[in-house]
């Protein structure tokens, strides 16, 4: 399918929904923000679910930081692992998810037609990644250096302070990636794989939660790749993909191919802790599944789906 040809509603989108979807930059963070904020990408969210079948990702970057911090500030009651507090995060933001969009659908006279559904989702990693023999997400608080050394997990220094830091492995796969799939057939709106799914790694025929952090992008790739998605979104901050971004050169690109796109990825055009992942990404879904993708801004959902916006990926 072309940018241009008018989709079936036989076809999957899957929209992955970046950390300002609920928290601008400046902002604090308070709960009347982030359901403000997600009203205008679930608004173009609602209008596309008359023309696709949908999946929802999103990050959790500042809601899991924030029960780190938590979790710093008392010592009452026992201290949770950072799978547990993954899954909360999705729960959580499923359901602000979920209601703000039932909101939106019914603004469009199409409440009771979408059905909505948020699934606590894991991803399964490798526990011999590289990436655990290095951790270096920075995640949680951050600590005085006297603090910091006192710690029973590895800290790193930041421009704020010294911060844990977790491994980021690679996603192998979704473990209810068939459980969505039949959810979208069955017609449901799914919300999944937030804040990139919860890690676990398998033993013999039983998972076990890590200590890590994945990349909601690549996971949302593989998510898009395993279910058979026709066109990937990664919403986020800024336009599209930028070559030279920060410089006097800085433009931005229309579209990209593959082999272009992983030239630029080799030469460090695009930040690890940044655009990185996300070209990777869209580059990764492009090559395994022959369909196309698009990095594009938060408020430019609906144009990008269709061809006119952001940064569009082809075979």
């Amino acid at each position: 399918m072309t940018a241009t040809e008018r989709p079936s509603r036989e076809e999957v989108l899957l929209v992955a929904l970046g950390g300002n979807a609920l928290i601008r930059k400046g902002q604090a963070g308070l709960i009347e923000e982030q359901f403000q904020n997600l009203r205008a990408p679930l608004g173009q969210v609602a209008r596309l679910s008359r023309e696709y079948r949908i999946i929802v990702t999103h990050g959790n970057g500042p809601q899991v930081g924030n029960l780190l911090l938590q979790q710093e500030c008392c010592d009452a009651v026992p201290r949770l692992p950072l799978e547990i507090l993954v899954a909360q995060t999705q729960g959580q933001i499923g359901y602000m998810i979920e209601s703000t969009l039932d909101n939106e659908l019914m603004a469009l006279g199409l409440d009771g037609q979408q059905l909505l559904v948020t699934l606590l989702s894991y991803v399964v990693v490798d526990h011999q990644d590289p990436a655990f023999l290095n951790p270096s997400k920075p995640i949680g608080p951050v600590f005085p250096e006297e603090v910091a050394k006192r710690l029973p997990y590895p800290t790193v220094w930041t421009p704020k302070g010294f911060r844990r830091v977790v491994a980021s492995p690679r996603p192998l796969t979704i473990v209810e990636k068939k459980e969505i799939k039949k959810l979208i057939e069955a017609g449901f709106l799914v919300i999944a794989c937030g804040g990139g799914g919860i890690p676990v790694i398998k033993e013999s025929r039983a998972f076990h939660g890590v200590d890590a952090v994945i990349d909601k992008d690549l996971a949302s790739a593989k998510l898009a790749e395993e279910v058979g998605v026709d066109v990937f979104v990664i919403a986020t901050d800024v336009e599209g993909v930028a070559i030279g971004y920060g410089t006097e050169k800085e433009h931005y690109v229309g579209m990209l191919q593959i082999d272009e796109a992983r030239r630029y990825l080799k030469a460090g055009e695009f930040p690890a802790g940044s655009m990185g992942p996300k070209v990777e990404a869209a580059v990764l879904f492009v090559e395994r599944c022959g369909k196309r993708a698009v990095i594009a801004s938060i408020d430019a959902i609906e144009a990008a789906v269709k061809g006119k916006a952001g940064t569009q990926f082809v075979p």
